[in-house]
């Protein structure tokens, strides 16, 4: 059975596209810093029918990484990767500590581009694969108090569409989603967003990018209020 491996598995996003691709015959690999939430995941993909494997993962670990892709190459048919973990923190960039500005890019950029690095190889060895990075609206524009999330966001946007050139006539795809605010715990410890219950859901969002995953490209603006 042909594997996908998700990184943020655990809530939100990551969650229900492991749900959704979990029903088409993968086997999903869950991956992520909060093993219970996996876990919870894993239990409800098995409740329907699918199959699941839960590897905690930090992206901030470079070795972590490759130690973990040699694992997982070792035990399942490697077939996709959904680089979907991402983290945020809003507000003037003045305001900005040296802290945040490093989180985001190590788990936006770095943990995507390693992730990959690390995948690829595989997909190589049968030249087949897909790769989908989550990249969010913020990677197609800018926003006010989101100076350094949007940065890395255009980052994994470039990485993402490079790829698809390099990689262009052979059998590894490399899909971009780009989409709006969503009602998820993204904005749990967060005030940029006042109510989040007016995006989309994550379930809603998920859907849709299953049913477009022919596409290199997949924009899904918010909904207005």
């Amino acid at each position: 059975m042909k594997a996908i491996i998700v990184t943020g598995a655990g809530t939100g996003l990551g969650k229900e596209l492991s749900l959704l691709l979990s029903k088409q015959d993968y086997h999903m690999i869950l991956t992520g810093r909060t093993e219970d939430k996996l876990n919870d995941v894993k239990k409800q993909i098995e409740q329907s029918g699918g199959s699941a494997t839960v590897m905690p993962l930090d992206l901030r670990n470079i070795e972590d990484i490759k130690e973990k892709a040699l694992l997982l190459s070792k035990k399942h048919e490697l077939y996709g990767l959904v680089n979907n973990a991402g983290l945020g923190y809003f507000g003037p960039f003045s305001e900005t500590s040296d802290t945040e500005i490093e989180e985001m890019f190590q788990t936006n950029v770095f943990g995507t581009i390693h992730m990959t690095k690390a995948i690829l190889p595989y997909f190589e060895q049968i030249d087949e694969g897909l790769i989908l990075n989550i990249v969010s609206t913020a990677g197609l524009r800018g926003k006010k108090n989101e100076a350094v999330y949007c940065s890395s966001k255009f980052a994994v946007r470039g990485f993402t569409e490079s790829l698809q050139k390099e990689y262009e006539g052979t059998g590894i795809r490399f899909v971009a989603a780009y989409m709006g605010g969503m009602n998820t715990p993204f904005w749990d410890e967060s005030e940029h967003v006042s109510d989040p219950t007016r995006f989309r859901s994550a379930s809603e969002v998920a859907k849709i990018i299953i049913d477009n995953l022919e596409k290199a490209e997949i924009v899904i603006e918010s909904k207005k209020s």
